[in-house]
């Protein structure tokens, strides 16, 4: 057992009983973390499916499929500064349990949904449920790991995510090719039961002895905010028009809302996030460098299931298939990139991480409708790769500069500024693609009637569906189609790979290069004895 270094009087953080059993531990956390990820990842795969006309899917548009993730996505961010702050007081083993039963029932209720509508709200009540569940599992890891080993931990815990990205392609391949469209929801509720029984018995309860009061008012700031600022670029994309009326005052209302959220957190005397935690360079860097990094992929993430399926005309198993070597890449290197930060420090790996993965994204410009597999195979896995060498610091950054206390605060901190990077990303990025896509496939829907014209444009699933309709005479419009979605996910893709430059350029600028040996990076997270309080 790893003993701090200090006065005699010093007592190990971690009491021996956790201490023995911490990476049984690690891997109930990682369990209960896999459902949230590869629920995300199954939807991925399942949204042609879901685009698909009745019975087969639910009709969505691409706006209502934009929806569909990013209720999820809005609320967990929304709801992770509340989740964090009540983890750090009333319990973290208690908010996880919470977390998860709630996103087993959402995940119940979405595969009954009989619209769009229906699947967008119970998509969000499963983003609640997510809320309590990931700053949860990150924050009862740093309690039970002595520091030395937090970034071990880490790097299987991110490493984690890789395993969900692959499990829940196949596994979404596997149920749709099956069952219905919903199996991919209804497949959580077994694994979320045995997730609860394994951490009711497994997973030890922690808190902090000082805990401050919630805030309510930035929770409702953040969400109103965030859903106004997304809303607005949505729609912007639905309409071609980011110049209407109702998109600038949505866009200009959510930033002035986040604007008022900061104003109201730096004066507040119980801040949902303490914006002092910002005045560290190191601490910033790495925060953005997780919302880049998320903001690029998911974007990409978001087209590549229609680039696969539509375009290539490859099934929702052989997509998911695809997709495992991104996956691979990340369970083979998060675990190690401790190994790579010790050798050449946080700047040096986070740095060519980020250009990695700016590589990978702009290969997507390079794809045509004939790209070999082996190709796709391998930008995945170069986009895996560095995911796997910036994800595991910048985590471990954000976590260590942070009391162990505060554990919950500094999970959510984190998990906040991924999901919203992420939520961004997919709206942004969706909105150019849409863009994009609608103004190259106008100029060959002249010969159709004007109610099908506007509804071929929307997206490249309604313009293959009207074709099919058409019958031989819509092969034309397949074609152009093909190509306009092509041309779309061309320019999409070079703006997500602008975007990793920029994350390149920060870590580059703020984290801390290789330390002298045998220093240690950090000042929050220190080994000294914790009151009794704290772990109750």
């Amino acid at each position: 057992m790893s003993i701090p270094s200090g006065p005699p009087a010093a007592v190990p953080r971690v009491p021996e009983a956790i201490h023995r059993r911490r990476w049984v531990i690690l891997t109930v956390l990682m369990f209960s973390l896999l459902i949230v990820v590869l629920d995300n990842s199954i939807l991925n795969v399942a949204v042609k499916t879901i685009a698909s006309p009745s019975p087969t899917g639910l009709g969505a548009t691409q706006s209502e499929l934009e929806w569909a993730i990013n209720s999820y996505t809005l609320v967990f961010a929304g709801l992770l500064f509340t989740a964090g702050l009540l983890g750090d007081r009333i319990g973290r083993k208690k908010v996880l349990l919470f977390g998860i039963l709630l996103f087993g029932i959402g995940s119940a209720l979405a595969a009954m949904s009989g619209s769009p509508g229906e699947l967008i709200t119970w998509r969000a009540v499963m983003g609640f449920g997510a809320a309590f569940v990931m700053p949860a599992t990150l924050a009862i890891l740093m309690n039970v790991f002595e520091r030395d080993e937090q970034p071990k931990a880490i790097g299987i815990w991110a490493g984690s995510v890789g395993l969900g990205i692959a499990i829940g392609p196949i596994t979404g391949g596997l149920l749709l090719e099956h069952f219905w469209w919903g199996s991919i929801f209804l497949v959580n509720v077994p694994v979320v039961v045995v997730a609860l029984i394994a951490m009711a018995v497994l997973v030890p309860d922690s808190r902090d002895p000082k805990p401050g009061r919630i805030d309510p008012l930035g929770v409702v700031l953040s969400i109103v905010g965030l859903v106004l600022l997304v809303f607005g670029i949505i729609r912007g994309g639905e309409l071609a028009d980011f110049g209407d009326a109702v998109v600038l005052l949505s866009i200009i209302g959510g930033l002035v809302v986040l604007a008022g959220f900061v104003w109201h957190e730096k004066r507040s005397s119980h801040p949902a996030i303490d914006i002092t935690y910002f005045k560290n360079g190191a601490f910033s860097a790495a925060v953005a460098a997780v919302a880049l990094v998320f903001f690029a992929l998911m974007g990409v993430t978001f087209f590549s299931a229609f680039y696969l399926q539509s375009v290539r005309g490859y099934s929702a198993l052989q997509s998911g298939l695809l997709i495992v070597p991104l996956a691979a890449a990340q369970m083979i290197f998060a675990p190690r990139a401790r190994l790579v930060v010790e050798r050449f420090g946080s700047r040096a790996v986070c740095t060519a991480g980020m250009l990695l993965v700016a590589v990978g994204l702009s290969a997507f410009a390079l794809f045509d409708a004939s790209t070999p597999i082996w190709v796709m195979c391998l930008v995945f896995f170069v986009q895996g790769t560095g995911m796997a060498h910036v994800m595991p610091p910048v985590t471990v950054a954000v976590m260590q500069a942070l009391p162990r206390e505060k554990a919950g605060s500094g999970s959510a901190i984190n998990n906040t500024f991924r999901q919203v990077g992420g939520a961004l990303g997919i709206a942004v990025l969706g909105s150019v693609l849409s863009t994009v896509y609608r103004g190259d496939i106008e100029g060959h829907l002249g010969a159709l009637p004007a109610a099908a014209r506007d509804a071929a444009g929307e997206s490249i699933e309604a313009t293959l569906g009207i074709a099919e309709k058409l019958g031989p005479a819509g092969a034309p419009l397949v074609g152009a189609a093909n190509d306009a979605f092509i041309s779309a996910m061309h320019v999409t893709a070079l703006g997500s790979a602008c975007v990793a430059l920029i994350g390149a350029l920060v870590v580059g600028i703020f984290l801390p290069g290789r330390p002298p040996a045998g220093q240690r990076t950090g000042h929050g997270n220190d080994d000294r004895a914790v009151p009794a309080g704290a772990r109750r």
